[in-house]
């Protein structure tokens, strides 16, 4: 029976595995996971059950310095996380030094009142805890620090013990056999994505989009039909996308499906095709039509 409730916004810079943490935590991959800068583009609702606790995770994209109207949108994204959160746990990795990022996230946490967890991850990679901790020492804000491997699954029973005891006492706010506020559609469209930037060029990704186009169950057959469009920027990175006898795309589509069909537990039949929509990422009203709305 749930008792608790309470959501906890995941900050941090980018790359520091936020979304692996996550997929961690809830043992599912609803977040997608790249190693290339601002993977995450919009604010997720992960819901978790732990004991008598119902944990909404505030997945956001990490911090950076906005470029372009996606940009833009990106940002507002994490900070509105904060103003809903009843716990935030800043996500930092290894590194011996507090970085520029690093340095903007601790000014934005030094005017909130809400409680803050620094989460050290990829502890399996840190030479010197003690070093790394010492970074923080001054901030009095944090009200405590955990250490994790998210990758590896390390003390995650403990982390997850902890943001207990700041879960309000209350019903749960969804129904205990949720897990997102996503949509299906919303998840089959990033599972692409993540694929893509998996398989794309350093220059390429940031300006790719998936949009599903249809998605339907046969009514003769255990089978999903989806019909996706990755949309790029420029005509150039079209050929690319696609690769030389179209292996890259049908690379992208076989790795995709595989993941799709663990996601919706059915056999999938899935079609992709390119399209370019020239600097959509500098237009408000492409932005918007791509799925990213405020």
């Amino acid at each position: 029976m749930i008792n608790r409730a309470g959501f906890i916004a995941v900050l941090g810079r980018p790359n520091v595995g936020k979304s692996t943490l996550l997929s961690s935590i809830l043992k599912e991959k609803i977040s997608i996971i790249s190693n290339k800068p601002q993977t995450t583009r919009e604010k997720i609702k992960i819901i978790h059950l732990y004991k008598d606790c119902q944990m909404i995770f505030l997945d956001t994209p990490g911090i950076q310095k906005p470029r372009n109207k996606l940009g833009n949108y990106m940002e507002q994204a994490t900070l509105s996380s904060l103003s809903e959160a009843d716990l935030i746990l800043w996500l930092v990795d290894e590194s011996d030094y507090l970085g520029t990022w690093d340095k903007y996230i601790s000014e934005l946490l030094k005017k909130t009142n809400i409680p803050v967890m620094l989460v050290i991850n990829k502890v399996d990679l840190v030479e010197n805890l003690a070093k790394v901790k010492s970074i923080y020492a001054d901030f009095d804000f944090i009200n405590e620090i955990c250490t994790v491997s998210a990758k590896n699954n390390t003390n995650i029973e403990f982390l997850l013990d902890r943001i207990s005891s700041y879960m309000i006492e209350g019903p749960a706010f969804y129904p205990e056999d949720m897990i997102t506020d996503r949509s299906e559609r919303f998840i089959v469209g990033e599972l692409i994505r993540e694929k893509a930037l998996h398989y794309l060029d350093e220059e390429i990704p940031h300006g790719i989009a998936v949009e599903i186009e249809k998605m339907k169950n046969r009514e003769d057959k255990p089978i999903c039909d989806i019909d996706a469009v990755i949309y790029c920027e420029k005509q150039s990175h079209k050929g690319i996308i696609i690769g030389k006898n179209g292996r890259k795309l049908k690379g992208i589509g076989k790795s995709a499906r595989i993941e799709i069909q663990k996601f919706l537990d059915i056999q999938v039949n899935l079609t992709l095709w390119v399209k370019v929509n020239k600097n959509w990422r500098e237009k408000a009203e492409l932005v918007k039509r791509m799925g990213y709305k405020e």
